[in-house]
């Protein structure tokens, strides 16, 4: 059975960082491209980075490019996503998502990553407030 678990979420202050993690089970990560979504009180979720399975190339959302980063430790089944300079608007509700080998353009794999065949987390909140 594969699950996804989220943690690290927290409360911090513009400019402050946190360090997400999404630690899989029942599936080998290698072989999966992950994702991070997030959705806000009353807006759609939105897709925030990505990371290919493989060569491990990442994307990411105009919104953070430059502040956050994705990475993986396929030994230890885990994906980060490392958030900084954290703005307001970067509050919400965190999820990572996995789909066996998907490939493609941010946007795509995001569609990919929402489908019926992929995997999903419970979320983490993040919190951004002075």
């Amino acid at each position: 059975q594969v699950q996804l678990v989220e943690s690290g979420g927290g409360s911090v202050e513009p400019g402050g960082s946190l360090l997400l993690s999404c630690a899989a089970s029942g599936v080998t990560t290698a072989w999966y491209c992950m994702g991070w979504f997030r959705q806000a009180p009353g807006k759609q979720r939105e897709p925030v980075a990505h990371i290919y399975a493989g060569n491990g190339q990442t994307l990411y959302a105009d919104s953070v490019q430059g502040r956050f980063t994705i990475s993986r430790n396929n030994a230890k089944k885990t994906t980060y996503l490392q958030m900084n300079n954290l703005k307001p608007d970067d509050a919400a509700m965190y999820y990572c998502a996995a789909l066996l080998g998907c490939t493609g353009s941010f946007n795509t794999i995001a569609t990919m990553l929402s489908a019926a065949l992929s995997y999903w987390g419970q979320g983490t909140q993040v919190t951004v407030s002075s």
